[in-house]
């Protein structure tokens, strides 16, 4: 048996593990893009606009719990998450947003949407993230992300002309894209060193 026969170069086993992590950033977005206009409208839609506590608090729980489960469904396989995950995800949103958005006077700009944007963020990745502890060893780096990536999902939709005067619960489809593809590369950077690990 040749060299050639044997395999020189790459491990037999790296390229699976290139292809699993791809395929769970694509499946990651694919959820993001889905989960959030759908949740965020249906929040938006029995709360209404995002102009003062009540609502807020009412949108962002129903938007926030929508995503959660969206999220669990793929995260409880990739990394043992429990169901607890839907509604802190919806308690951590509805705190969020209410103080983001009152932060901000419940403006639409750019920056203030980028603000409330982060507050809400931090809120979901404080609550994600201690659940992620016992999961996976990123979960750190997951807290920290979070306000930024909330506040830059929300400039992408600002950036394509979403109608944010409308105060919507959460960015549209455009900012989910983006948000999902950058979280879900964090994760599978996690997943990753866990397969190579076992």
């Amino acid at each position: 048996m040749s060299s050639a026969d044997v395999g020189v170069g790459i491990p037999p086993t790296a390229r699976p593990r290139r292809t699993s992590s791809a395929r769970f950033v694509l499946s990651w977005t694919g959820v993001a893009l889905l989960a959030f206009p759908i949740a965020g409208y249906i929040g938006w839609w029995i709360a209404g606009h995002v102009d003062a506590v009540g609502p807020a608090l009412v949108g962002g729980g129903i938007t926030g719990a929508g995503v959660g489960l969206a999220q669990w469904l793929l995260l409880r396989r990739a990394f043992d998450v429990t169901p607890l995950w839907i509604p802190v995800t919806g308690v951590a949103l509805a705190i969020g947003l209410a103080a983001g958005a009152a932060t901000v006077g419940y403006e639409t700009s750019a920056a203030s949407l980028a603000v409330m944007g982060a507050v809400s963020g931090a809120a979901v990745g404080i609550a994600q993230g201690a659940l992620l502890r016992k999961t996976s060893s990123l979960w750190l780096a997951w807290v920290l992300a979070m306000p930024a990536l909330w506040a830059i999902a929300w400039l992408v939709s600002n950036s394509i002309g979403v109608d944010v005067t409308n105060q919507f619960t959460v960015f549209g489809a455009s900012g989910s894209i983006v948000f999902g593809a950058l979280s879900g590369t964090l994760l599978a950077t996690d997943k990753r060193r866990g397969e190579a690990t076992t």
